[in-house]
């Protein structure tokens, strides 16, 4: 398996030059195609304006997000000019109640979505409703980059989130051309359950299976010593020096995670190095 077809999302000059440059320097290791989404969105709530004032506002927030879009474009056909790969932008405008059904569409056939962090300061709800739009309606493996992120087109040392669950086992299966080309992967299982199915062999049939794809990884079970899953596996991933993050994404309800907290949300929120997700 390779990465062919990958796709970023730009909203934001600013916010997503460190995804966008990353999604250049992987599409260029894999030779994939690009696809570059320029999303002008219009972000505003008709129903809040007074009668009869909303058919010209929503008419000039869509012209506004139009040209939103235009420039979006422009910048990424700049940026992307002279590239050694194939790729693809192009310029939308939507609103915000379209905006699932619109990535959907365009990220169902991706390999690989690239996307910046959805937490952070410059960030509204379309930064989230994007990244949960891609895992959820797309259906397809999300890399998220935090900011201050250097991507070199290959993840040298992997840390692996398992808990036994189907999503991370999709996300292990969807990064498998970024574990194969690590030289250090390790499996991080924190306070595995004492009556589980692995209970006497943690991890052992997921390095089998990754043994079988080239990949010699080793098994770290963690105790929960801290409050937050998020806080023990990024203290494991600064321990050991990782440049990358395998995990599932959203066990629990969205709803759930979005009022109570829970993995995914803390691991998008306070991520120091990319994170593959999948659902």
């Amino acid at each position: 398996m390779a990465y062919k077809t990958i796709t970023t999302i730009l909203t934001d000059p600013t916010v997503n030059a460190a995804s966008l440059a990353a999604a250049m320097v992987v599409s260029s290791a894999s030779q994939a195609h690009l696809d570059v989404l320029c999303l002008g969105l219009d972000r505003t709530q008709p129903g809040f304006y007074y009668a009869g004032a909303s058919a010209m506002v929503v008419q000039d927030t869509l012209v506004q997000a139009r040209e939103e879009a235009v420039a979006l474009e422009a910048h990424a056909q700049a940026t992307l000019a002279g590239v050694d790969f194939n790729w693809a932008a192009t310029g939308l405008s939507a609103q915000m109640v379209a905006l699932n059904g619109l990535i959907a569409h365009r990220t169902r056939f991706s390999d690989l979505v690239v996307l910046p962090r959805p937490y952070g300061e410059g960030r509204g709800h379309d930064a989230e409703a994007i990244v949960e739009a891609s895992l959820f309606n797309g259906a397809v493996p999300v890399l998220i980059i935090p900011d201050d992120s250097a991507v070199t087109g290959r993840f040298d040392n992997v840390v692996i989130a398992w808990n036994e669950s189907t999503e991370a086992l999709r996300a292990i299966r969807a990064a498998l051309p970024f574990l194969q080309q690590a030289s250090k992967v390790s499996i991080a299982i924190i306070d595995p359950p004492q009556h589980g199915p692995e209970r006497s062999d943690p991890g052992g049939m997921l390095s089998q299976l990754l043994a079988r794809h080239g990949v010699r990884a080793e098994v770290s079970v963690l105790a929960r010593t801290m409050p937050r899953v998020s806080d023990i596996l990024n203290r494991h991933v600064r321990d050991r020096g990782a440049d990358l993050v395998v995990m599932g994404a959203y066990g629990h309800s969205r709803f759930r995670e979005s009022i109570l907290g829970g993995a995914t949300r803390h691991m998008l929120e306070v991520a120091e190095v990319p994170v593959l997700m999948a659902h």
